[in-house]
């Protein structure tokens, strides 16, 4: 595989899944809703295929449900939901030690909503010496907070990556590529074209 220092390592990353709860998405336009829901979805079965570890999120757990079901279904290799009490993971001890745990240096961000607990996420891992990621099509907010959200964490240094650009870094060859179609039975959402 390449070394390349710019590209995303699957070897070096984290996956971590913020907040995709039924109370956000029931906020956003419904296709902005499945397309979240989807990608996220996508990407925890990539990222499994692959080893790479898992965190999920889900804000106030008591008041705002847990993650919503599509994703409780896949999380595996022992991946358990974090009730999170801030807005940015990386202010609650708990979650920041699992992300240390994890023992990788590039944390992927995918969620809700962006110009909130997905931003603040990635200022927090930034101000903490991670390489941060936001996976823009696989994250979202009402209105125009998701265009906000993706500048304001492109202005303090995150990669902005789209879902079909990070699994393309992660598998990085064609072999690779090849390997994931014919032996990981994972599909690949209708409106994602990987060709």
């Amino acid at each position: 595989m390449e070394k390349n220092a710019r590209l995303i390592d699957a070897g070096d990353s984290l996956l971590v899944v913020i907040d995709v709860q039924d109370k956000f998405l029931v906020r956003l336009e419904k296709e902005d809703a499945d397309r979240v829901v989807s990608r996220c979805r996508w990407l925890m079965q990539v990222a499994d295929w692959l080893s790479v570890p898992l965190c999920v999120t889900a804000e106030e757990i008591p008041v705002m449900g847990a993650t919503t079901e599509p994703l409780r279904d896949c999380m595996t290799g022992g991946a358990v939901e974090h009730d999170k009490m801030v807005f940015g993971l990386a202010g609650q001890a708990g979650i920041l030690a699992a992300v240390e745990a994890a023992g990788r240096r590039t944390v992927v961000l995918t969620g809700l909503e962006t110009d909130v607990c997905v931003s603040q996420s990635a200022l927090g891992l930034l101000e903490r010496g991670y390489r941060v990621a936001a996976v823009a099509d696989a994250c979202a907010s009402p209105q125009q907070g998701h265009d906000f959200g993706l500048q304001r964490m492109r202005d303090a240094g995150v990669i902005v990556i789209s879902a079909k650009g990070l699994f393309f870094e992660w598998v990085r060859d064609v072999e690779r590529c090849h390997d994931f179609f014919r032996n990981s039975g994972i599909g690949v959402p209708e409106d994602l074209y990987i060709g």
